[in-house]
């Protein structure tokens, strides 16, 4: 299966947050699963360590290690994705989200979130 993993579910994943069930960690742990990290979501993590909103354990330079050594594979923005989202309706007005969102729609990918403004939206959702 593929699964791009929202923002959060990513950090919970990366500091190994009891929060993330064990279903979405098995799920992750799955070699045999494709594992999507949207740029969206570097973006989003980025902006907000700069403006102290977010503290992470580790460095972003470390994150991208975590990203490898777990196999997750980053989903770079296309025109595909800004279409999506040029018609996109607003259950959810934060712009990262929105951006997964519209990815995992044009892709046909599942999307593992603890966000319940993404049930507003026609794309297959995994409950963390």
């Amino acid at each position: 299966m593929k699964y791009l993993i929202d923002t959060h579910v990513l950090i919970w994943h990366a500091e190994n947050n009891t929060a993330l069930k064990p279903s979405i960690l098995s799920i992750l742990n799955d070699p045999a699963n494709d594992l999507f990290v949207s740029h969206a979501s570097l973006w989003e993590m980025a902006i907000k360590v700069s403006i102290g909103k977010l503290k992470l354990g580790y460095s972003i330079q470390q994150l991208e290690l975590l990203l490898l050594q777990n196999g997750f594979v980053l989903l770079p923005f296309d025109f595909a994705h800004y279409q999506v989202l040029s018609i996109l309706p607003f259950h959810h007005n934060d712009p990262f989200d929105r951006m997964i969102i519209a990815q995992a729609m044009s892709e046909n990918i599942e999307i593992i979130t603890h966000d319940e403004k993404f049930k507003g939206y026609k794309v297959g959702v995994v409950w963390a």
